[in-house]
């Protein structure tokens, strides 16, 4: 059986060329009639920077965030596909989790959503199956705008949940998802990948194309509880792998941010960078063999 588990950032689409994530926050501060007072420093967090374009439209134009959410969802949705794409569902991982918000990689808009429960805003459970893999977007996506995680609140909201969902427990009401946290249901063996969550427990995760910045708050708080449940509190047993893909030009550079991954537990795998469709290419070769 094919166990293996991907973590797929954006920069896997930026093989197929067309527009950029540059290019889409100029539409962002463009559809928001902002570009009058927008300072597009790069010493600002994007999550805040998204709260900064969205309030200004907001006291100026009265935009609505669904609108705009909207907007992005349409944007978004027109990225292209590329044989990377392909080659990730050829490999057939079980699963496949995703902070981008379209649906390349599944190759078509899915029919099915498989998730718990229908989430609105954020992103525990969001869930779809197709060919039998299954792909969870932990950052929302196009069919749900109001889910797409840019801004900082959105962020906070996820964090919450993702910590009641491991530590203290959850409280929907729904009678489909646990109540006890996973830590309880580790203990007990009762995992049943309800949630992305799990995996970070339960498997090993190959992540690639995700440059990990420092914003993504919600991934680094899970890196860092794993690494302390392994090495510090002990309360449920860590005995799976996180691998972290990057080119081995960028190893001097990103040395800051790989020094803090390899103390949350994170194995950094690098490999020649210069070609991005072979270094893609070379990442999918090399976890072939974990198959």
């Amino acid at each position: 059986m094919n166990n293996l588990v991907l973590l797929i950032g954006n920069d896997i689409n930026n093989i197929s060329g067309g527009q950029s994530w540059k290019d889409l926050l100029q539409d962002i501060i463009a559809f928001c009639h902002a570009g009058d007072c927008i300072d597009l420093d790069e010493k600002k967090p994007f999550p805040l920077l998204y709260e900064e374009i969205f309030l200004t439209a907001s006291k100026r134009e009265k935009i609505r965030e669904k609108d705009l959410k909207s907007f992005i969802a349409i944007k978004t949705a027109e990225i292209k596909g590329n044989e990377i794409h392909q080659a990730i569902r050829a490999l057939k991982p079980a699963h496949i989790l995703t902070t981008n918000y379209e649906f390349t990689l599944e190759g078509s808009i899915p029919l099915e959503n498989t998730s718990l429960i229908k989430e609105k805003f954020y992103s525990i459970f969001r869930r779809y199956k197709m060919h039998d893999i299954h792909y969870w977007h932990i950052h929302g996506d196009c069919l749900n705008p109001m889910s797409i995680n840019l801004g900082f609140e959105h962020y906070g909201g996820q964090l919450q949940l993702m910590r009641n969902y491991v530590v203290s427990g959850t409280f929907y009401t729904s009678k489909d998802v646990p109540k006890a946290s996973l830590l309880r249901r580790i203990h007990a063996r009762q995992v049943h990948y309800h949630s992305w969550i799990d995996l970070f427990f339960t498997h090993d995760i190959h992540i690639f194309g995700l440059s990990l910045d420092f914003v993504e708050t919600d991934l680094w708080w899970l890196l860092t509880y794993r690494a302390r449940q392994k090495f510090h509190h002990k309360n449920v047993p860590v005995n799976h792998d996180i691998y972290y893909y990057i080119p081995e030009e960028y190893l001097a550079a990103s040395k800051f941010k790989l020094d803090l991954l390899a103390a949350n537990d994170v194995t950094i795998v690098s490999l020649p960078g210069k070609d991005k469709l072979a270094y893609y290419k070379a990442i999918l070769e090399h976890i072939s063999k974990f198959k």
